[in-house]
């Protein structure tokens, strides 16, 4: 279902067309003529407009052309009268979506073209949302009894449109928990939008959640949604919330509270249609204590906070879990049927991975690119010992030399992309240039 505008000097045009669409569950404003559209586009966002062409002062041809610059996400059809179908051609040439003719012939064929707008917005953000989603994750658990209460906290609270705190180590699997929430609930056709908040720097973060107008800093050339906006109708996570600067946790605290925001630099006010879901491996109570956290928003975020175990206290996942990895990982070098011999397979097991599921991603995927077959060998895991062995992790070299050489090789394997390098680290582009600048990679 969407919000409408619709803009006719005639109230009973209004309040058919209105009535037409409100019946089917789309929420309607009304406006008289194009000043009082103006108005109401300035105070909230809507997802298409329906505008008359003939009104006295700000026609609809000059609405047109406002909204179609101001808000160009926005679907519009026109309303234009039998027998004068060149004005409706010209606004089509404008951007107009379609056009209705006058006299409408009933509440369907207004239904109808309303639906054909709302699944073209919808496909819109759609392609936009697909240019920053991630890959899909593996499941949130393969039956491990450290898991069985966490599964239950996620089915209960999924049901709600209650905010989620997870917390845990980093690369316990948080995201996917997430996302399991977003399955769940009754938001399960909607978008889910990640944000990493740590990934960004400060200058980039507000614009990446709150989106910007054309003109906000030096470098907005065009407007943008931020992620806020494109999880309209679904799920926003923001990973790693506890590093979001004062200014913005004011900013989220907003959203949490009454559902609007407006965009970096501008005066729109829009509806912030999302389920938030936030996680973090700090500890946000000691942050708040220190005044690094505001503790109003950490009261709003934390309405539900779950705690994701270590990957060394779920064990039973391990196995399983490195195997649908290692599946992808053979995907992604373009070598299927990738597979442990017994002792690896034993190793991967019996290792303690302090740095979780993408700790042991990694693993994976250095053992793939040193291994001549499609048999990874215990020889390829050199950096890790048997739980027999002293459950720890020891270098083989120094600590720089074991961090030089994954680089080199994430490098190596991406044939210098270093996006997708960064990815397969676990580590920001930011750290990554940082850590080929120290260790004097190009």
């Amino acid at each position: 279902m969407a919000r409408v505008l619709v803009v006719d000097d005639e109230e009973g045009i209004r309040s058919f067309l209105a009535e037409s669409l409100e019946t089917v569950g789309h929420e309607v404003s009304q406006a008289e003529d194009g000043e009082d559209a103006l108005r109401r586009l300035s105070q909230n966002s809507f997802h298409l407009m329906i505008t008359d062409l003939r009104m006295p002062g700000l026609d609809g041809m000059s609405l047109l052309r406002r909204v179609r610059s101001e808000r160009p996400e926005m679907e519009i059809i026109v309303l234009t009268a039998f027998g004068t179908v060149e004005g409706a051609v010209e606004a089509m040439k404008l951007g107009a979506m379609d056009y209705l003719q006058k006299p409408i012939s009933g509440p369907d064929e207004v239904r109808l073209l309303a639906a054909r707008a709302v699944e073209r917005y919808s496909l819109h953000a759609l392609e936009e949302r697909a240019a920053i989603a991630g890959e899909s994750e593996p499941p949130l658990t393969y039956g491990a009894p450290a898991m069985a209460p966490i599964v239950q906290a996620i089915e209960k609270v999924a049901r709600t449109e209650a905010t989620v705190l997870l917390l845990g180590e980093s690369g316990s699997g948080k995201e996917v928990a997430a996302q399991t929430i977003r399955r769940l609930s009754a938001r399960a056709g909607g978008p889910f939008v990640p944000v990493n908040c740590a990934a960004l720097s400060e200058s980039l973060i507000e614009s990446e959640i709150f989106g910007h107008e054309k003109g906000a800093f030096t470098g907005a050339s065009a407007r943008r949604r931020g992620r806020l906006e494109l999880a309209d109708g679904g799920t926003l996570f923001l990973d790693e919330v506890a590093e979001l600067k004062p200014e913005i946790q004011a900013k989220l605290l907003r959203v949490l509270q009454d559902r609007r925001f407006e965009r970096l630099g501008g005066s729109q006010t829009i509806v912030a249609d999302v389920r938030l879901v936030a996680a973090t491996n700090r500890d946000v109570e000691s942050l708040v204590e220190n005044g690094r956290f505001r503790v109003d928003l950490y009261h709003r975020l934390a309405v539900f906070p779950i705690e994701i175990p270590p990957l060394r206290e779920r064990r039973e996942d391990i196995p399983p879990l490195a195997e649908c990895l290692l599946a992808r990982i053979g995907r992604e070098l373009g070598r299927s049927g990738l597979r442990l011999d017994e002792r690896a397979a034993k190793l991967i097991a019996d290792a303690s991975w302090p740095g979780n599921i993408r700790e042991l991603r990694n693993a994976l995927e250095r053992a793939a690119i040193l291994a001549e077959d499609r048999v990874l060998r215990i020889e390829h895991f050199k950096t890790y010992t048997t739980r027999g062995e002293g459950a720890h992790r020891r270098a083989v070299g120094s600590l720089k030399d074991l961090e030089r050489e994954a680089i080199r090789q994430a490098l190596a394997a991406t044939n210098g992309n270093r996006q997708e390098a960064a990815r397969r680290l676990g580590i920001s582009r930011r750290t990554l240039y940082d850590k080929m600048s120290r260790y004097g990679l190009d």
